[in-house]
């Protein structure tokens, strides 16, 4: 186990480092755990005598592989994420999960009197999908019948929610649903993708508290007003292998040309609000990571919106559908 109780599979590294004989190891790491990667390299460089290149990128997902330093190293550890359907290169990435070794049974035994339901769907994040069956046990010790539903082809484990895609809670007919993790983002688009209240259990802090939607619903609905008389759009594609979407972008610039209005595909690696900046639209529609438009709000120069947003701003789907934007699988 390293740093905070997460397991790093160090000798894992190790072993397989050796095995294969790569002389040129490449780490990527999310945000969380960069500052642990010195030390991780050093330890490596060690114990097998290869060099170890660090990526210095952002990393948001397993959507996001570093692949410029793919085409330098031999084998690129991949930290923090599960495999998506469309980036599981054999023999050349690994993916580290980084399991959280924190006990979830208190903080669920404290979220039983707070779930009104009695059929309760459990989602989580790839750091906690191992201790999932613990927590069913003490939800039906406690009267409750617990489900867990498979996901697309894009979910790596049963139960296990990405940031931009929520296959496994739709997946199951339930009363509400448990999320066992820290964070805010995927409860709040689970409750937007199913209409129904998520109760969150986080084992760090033993909290027990519930999604609510609301100000995230405001934020947005503020989003669409402002772009409801653009007449000028920037439909931005990300180049990151799992992020790419420029089918779903040019099906939306023939929908914005269906209805009087102009628009135009900004394809780039990483999106930023100072990426962006140059760019005189009224206002962006986000085809790459769902998150960007959410957690960068009031960021950009323009309104960012999501495709689903942009669907209401031209008339193609009621406010009422509103819902987070997916990348979902088969």
């Amino acid at each position: 186990m390293g740093e905070e109780g997460f397991d790093f599979q160090l000798d894992h590294i190790i072993s397989v480092i050796k095995d294969s004989g790569a002389g040129t190891i490449g780490l990527q790491f999310p945000e969380g755990f960069k500052r642990r990667s010195p030390a991780i390299a050093a330890r490596i460089e060690s114990l097998t005598g290869a060099t170890v290149m660090i990526s210095g990128n952002p990393c948001f997902g397993a959507c996001d592989l570093d692949v410029a330093l793919l085409d330098r190293v031999d084998i690129l550890f991949h930290f923090g994420h599960a495999p998506l359907d469309d980036n599981a290169l054999a023999g050349k990435v690994f993916f580290i999960e980084v399991r959280s070794a924190a006990d979830v049974t208190e903080v669920v035994r404290k979220a039983l009197p707070e779930l009104s339901g009695r059929r309760i769907c459990l989602i989580t994040t790839v750091q906690h999908v191992h201790k999932i069956g613990d927590a069913c046990r003490i939800l039906e010790a406690g009267g409750k019948e617990c489900v867990v539903g498979r996901g697309d082809s894009k979910i790596a484990y049963p139960g296990q929610v990405l940031g931009c895609n929520f296959s496994a809670a739709r997946g199951e007919e339930c009363d509400e649903y448990l999320y066992i993790g820290s964070g805010e983002f995927h409860p709040l688009g689970v409750s937007l993708a199913t209409g129904k209240d998520v109760l969150i259990a986080d084992p760090f802090v033993n909290e027990v508290r519930r999604a609510d939607p609301s100000r995230v619903i405001r934020q947005r609905s503020a989003v669409i007003a402002k772009s409801l008389d653009a007449g000028t759009f920037g439909i931005v594609v990300s180049s990151k292998p799992g992020q790419e979407r420029m089918e779903l972008a040019k099906q939306l610039k023939a929908m914005a040309l269906k209805h009087g209005r102009s628009a135009h595909i900004l394809s780039m690696d990483l999106v930023t609000p100072d990426q962006l900046l140059q760019f005189r639209v009224d206002a962006f529609v986000n085809t790459a990571c769902p998150r960007l438009a959410v957690d960068e709000v009031g960021r950009f120069n323009a309104p960012m919106l999501t495709p689903q947003e942009f669907e209401i701003v031209l008339g193609e789907r009621p406010w009422e559908a509103l819902v987070f934007d997916e990348i979902t699988g088969d």
